[in-house]
């Protein structure tokens, strides 16, 4: 059965992602309209782990190693409910899961 729709929608995640990251995984820069942000956050999300908490310095490290200006990458992920947190620690509490 064909899925034009979800084919679509594939597509264009793609291209956001073939925009706004290079080849070696970082950031070129954090997209400034909201939908294609939240394709990017999506895939920041995917460097944390589910069930795992993580303090302040770890999740600045994660990432860092995606885009020089973390603060801003941790506010967008808490704002749109990629990530939650409470007395210094974080966890994944959003983002798309890959099914094996």
């Amino acid at each position: 059965m064909d899925r034009p729709h979800l084919t679509s929608a594939l597509e264009r995640r793609d291209a956001v992602l073939r925009a706004f990251v290079g080849a070696d995984g970082r950031l070129a820069t954090i997209p400034t309209r909201i939908t294609k942000r939240l394709v990017v956050l999506d895939l920041v999300a995917q460097d944390f782990a589910l069930g795992e908490i993580y303090p302040e310095s770890a999740v600045t490290e994660i990432l860092r190693r995606r885009h020089p200006d973390h603060a801003a990458l941790r506010r967008y992920l808490v704002e749109e409910g990629f990530l939650d947190r409470r007395d210094g620690t974080y966890w994944r509490s959003g983002g798309t899961v890959t099914l094996d």
